[in-house]
């Protein structure tokens, strides 16, 4: 008789294309044919779905739900859980909350992953969300990519079983081929275009050094505030020294051109990007938030600023007038995501989680 394949059931609020979406498919790539994969998108956007490996056993069930009716919704979804018996429900973030609601007298073992906040939390843990998360994650293995959100999740949810999980990215994508000597600087960065990542002050920023050398701007990703941005770059009056890519599946292809990488960001905790940059061999000047300062070797740490144009525009201006430092700090960066941030060992820690071995 043939064993049946173990079922996991991942929850996203979106599994649109980012971070905890591009994580879950280089996992399901990882377990290959051997688990079954059942995918929720509580907005029903699946583009992340075309990042899935071929051959994997994957289905996409829609479970009917409404904004707001969330005694109703928690309902439905234990339906469903009684219904499936998964081995194991996989949550993420704020948005997938309602099922751990509906798996709060457990049906199925829960592993809820916490990757960071919206523009709502940026600055403050709302008191209704820190005590409903106290509540319903008791029960919950709380997985978490930063030392940031660890001390959140310990300290402030008190939630009793939290693991940290630092993100890792395939370093073999990324090269560390030098931008040509003698061609015009450029400021690169990677983020969808969102609020909460702030490439409004990036842009003005970018204005205050703008004047002073031939220095190109370039913003890979794309999102709901791209015209805007757009239209703030026109007004800033460097539209022309300004590129928005828009979204692309080969992003290392643009890290190769890049001279600094500049993260803006009201939140984060890990982010995806910076590890890529630091694979890229780049420098990074960034606003000092989440784990950033953290992952960044100790010669970075004097390009992490308060989230300020003026302090942004300084750090990418010093690493711009001294590119042997630049390329330095960036070496440095490249050896430091190869000892700390590889894929291989963030993938192999989160099958053993999936599979229960040495669950909380």
């Amino acid at each position: 008789m043939t064993t049946p394949k173990p079922t996991a059931l991942h929850v996203f609020s979106t599994f649109a294309v980012g971070g905890p979406q591009v994580r879950f498919a280089s996992l399901a790539a990882h377990l290959g044919d051997g688990w079954r994969h059942l995918i929720v998108a509580m907005d029903g956007n699946m583009a992340c779905r075309e990042r899935l490996a071929p051959g994997l056993d994957v289905s996409f069930p829609v479970i009917a739900h409404r904004k707001g009716a969330t005694v109703a919704n928690a309902r439905a979804f234990r339906a469903f859980l009684m219904a499936q018996r998964p081995d194991v429900l996989v949550t993420s973030n704020w948005g997938s909350i309602e099922w751990a609601m509906a798996n709060f007298l457990p049906v199925v073992r829960h592993i809820h992953i916490e990757d960071g906040f919206g523009p709502e939390e940026r600055t403050r843990q709302i008191p209704r969300r820190v005590w409903t998360r106290r509540l319903l994650l008791r029960h919950a293995e709380v997985v978490v990519p930063s030392l940031t959100l660890r001390a959140i999740a310990t300290e402030i949810w008190r939630v009793p079983h939290v693991r940290y999980l630092p993100n890792g990215i395939d370093l073999a994508r990324f090269s560390t081929t030098p931008h040509p000597v003698g061609s015009p600087p450029v400021i690169g960065t990677v983020a969808a275009l969102r609020p909460e990542k702030n490439l409004s002050r990036l842009l003005r920023a970018f204005r205050l050094i703008a004047d002073e050398s031939t220095v190109q701007l370039v913003i890979v990703g794309d999102g709901p505030l791209r015209t805007d941005l757009q239209a703030l770059a026109g007004e800033l009056g460097i539209a022309e020294r300004v590129r928005f890519a828009g979204h692309t599946d080969t992003v290392e292809m643009f890290y190769r051109d890049f001279d600094v990488f500049a993260l803006s960001s009201d939140t984060e905790q890990m982010p995806l990007s910076v590890l890529e940059a630091m694979g890229s061999g780049l420098p990074v000047a960034a606003t000092d938030v989440g784990d950033v300062r953290a992952m960044l070797v100790a010669e970075n740490s004097n390009f992490v600023v308060a989230p300020d144009d003026a302090a942004l525009a300084e750090a990418m201006r010093r690493l711009l007038a001294n590119p042997s430092r630049a390329r330095a700090i960036g070496a440095a960066n490249r050896a430091k995501a190869e000892r700390d941030y590889d894929q291989e060992a963030m993938l192999t820690s989160y099958a053993a989680l999936l599979a229960g071995e040495g669950s909380c």
